[in-house]
């Protein structure tokens, strides 16, 4: 039997270019592989999907026998960086804009969609699932009841991506509070800040190294939480006017 025909990941990139979103080329390759990986008849589930930027790069790279879930309420809420609440008047266009950028990158069959916080979408999926990407509501206790709630139904072995570890303080001490001590997740890797996790991890050493490995990105959240404040008082207002480059909010 032939192997399924995928897009590319530059074609893929090309599809999201104009897209909304935080994802960087090297995230985007990270969702990329986790979905080609996902075994036939699998499935993958997106816990916060925005205007469908990592959606898109999730469908396409996926087999066509998977089972992709995006959940996501589109209510205005948790959207982006400082943008946590106050946003209802969005809500509609960015419903609107996600499903128009997934037609237009030709992956609206291979998505199920469900508008609703993801609390609330837990008992909508069945079953065990292969990918789960976490990138919803960054505050703490979200957070956590994401990384537990949805962790607990990935597969042994499977995957688990989290955006905006070692960024965002609320999801960096959840993954403290559940991962870095745990024993069923180890610590792959991160591109930036989205932290890759595998549910096989085993032995008492295995664990000591695995925890010792999440508490190494500490220096670089520390980095991060001050460029953060930097932008927050408004240098970056201050360094564009005398013609500097502004960094980027970190991601």
């Amino acid at each position: 039997m032939s192997e399924p025909t995928r897009p590319p990941l530059t074609d893929v990139m090309a599809l999201v270019a104009d897209v909304e979103g935080w994802m960087t080329p090297g995230q985007a390759a990270t969702l990329y592989d986790s979905a080609v990986n996902c075994p036939a008849g699998g499935r993958i589930v997106e816990i916060g999907s925005f205007q469908g930027r990592s959606t898109i790069v999730l469908a396409s790279a996926a087999d066509p026998s998977v089972d992709v879930i995006a959940i996501d309420p589109h209510a205005g809420t948790d959207r982006g960086p400082q943008e946590i609440d106050g946003f209802a008047n969005e809500a509609a266009s960015d419903h609107d804009q996600f499903n128009a950028n997934l037609a237009a990158a030709g992956v609206t069959d291979r998505v199920t969609h469900l508008r609703s916080f993801s609390d609330d979408a837990l008992p909508d999926v069945q079953g065990s699932i292969e990918v789960l990407y976490v990138d919803g509501a960054h505050r703490y206790a979200p957070a956590l009841a994401d990384i537990r709630s949805w962790g607990d139904k990935v597969a042994d072995g499977g995957t688990m991506l989290i955006h905006d570890s070692f960024s965002s303080i609320g999801v960096t001490m959840a993954i403290l509070r559940h991962l870095a001590f745990g024993s069923r997740w180890r610590y792959v890797g991160r591109s930036r800040s989205m932290t890759i996790y595998r549910a096989d991890l085993s032995g008492v050493g295995g664990r000591a190294q695995n925890s010792l490995r999440q508490l190494a990105q500490l220096p670089w959240f520390a980095k991060n939480l001050g460029l953060k404040l930097v932008l927050s008082l408004g240098v970056g207002k201050v360094l564009r006017r005398f013609g500097r480059g502004v960094p980027e909010w970190p991601y």
